[in-house]
């Protein structure tokens, strides 16, 4: 049976297992935090994160269209405002599939849907795959530092495919429809021989620039969503 979820629509990623900081200051957001943290402490607090496809984030109805596929944004520190807004730090949970969404209305001012559990498997050779992608990841960072891109790659990958893979599918540079596709993927082994051809891809390039100033590689239209 379909599980309905608040939506929290954003031009961005969430992939389970990772942590996002979110700013939420649209009074029907602040509304949703407020219910949630009005719950019952033994009640999970939680809703869904699904990418906009078209439209934008910020204004009733600006999501125009919305990704097939999100991720459960589970809240674990909150910081509260006088005027209202919040700051979160959330962690993705699990993956769901929307089925239907349904529109904002006095009761509940933010988006809803209907979502189904996609469940996580690892799928064949994941284990081949993980240790290509790790070697591909470890170049990958170097490169960025080479030319002076700020990022924050993990401390420590994990060891296992799955979480590998969501790991390093957050951690890479590249465009949210990139990004859609590696959260969609079937299973871990899907997701990362995505991965790996993306990496491979991206090092190419990093391997080609010149080192250069952050400021001046990232006014060259590189996307960092």
């Amino acid at each position: 049976m379909p599980n309905r979820l608040p939506l929290f629509p954003l031009g961005s990623v969430l992939f389970p297992g990772r942590t996002l900081p979110l700013h939420v200051f649209e009074t029907r957001y602040r509304r949703l935090i407020t219910e949630l943290l009005d719950l019952p402490a033994e009640d999970a607090r939680s809703f869904g994160i699904v990418g906009i496809e078209l439209g934008h984030e910020v204004g009733s109805g600006s999501a125009h269209q919305l990704a097939a596929v999100g991720c459960i944004a589970e809240i674990r520190t909150v910081r509260g405002h006088r005027d209202g807004r919040f700051d979160l730090m959330v962690e993705g949970g699990s993956r769901f599939r929307v089925e239907e969404v349904w529109p904002a209305d006095d009761d509940h001012p933010y988006p809803r849907a209907d979502t189904t559990p996609i469940p996580d498997a690892e799928g064949l050779d994941a284990d081949r795959h993980a240790e290509h992608v790790g070697r591909l990841f470890g170049v990958y960072c170097e490169r960025l530092k080479r030319v002076g891109v700020p990022t924050d790659p993990p401390s420590e990958l994990p060891t296992g495919p799955l979480p590998l893979s969501y790991a390093v599918s957050a951690a890479m540079i590249v465009d949210q429809r990139d990004k859609q596709r590696l959260l969609e993927a079937d299973h871990a082994a899907a997701r990362l021989e995505m991965a790996a051809g993306l990496l491979r891809q991206e090092n190419r390039v990093l391997g080609s620039l010149p080192m250069l100033p952050a400021g001046q590689f990232m006014s060259r239209s590189v996307s960092l969503n």
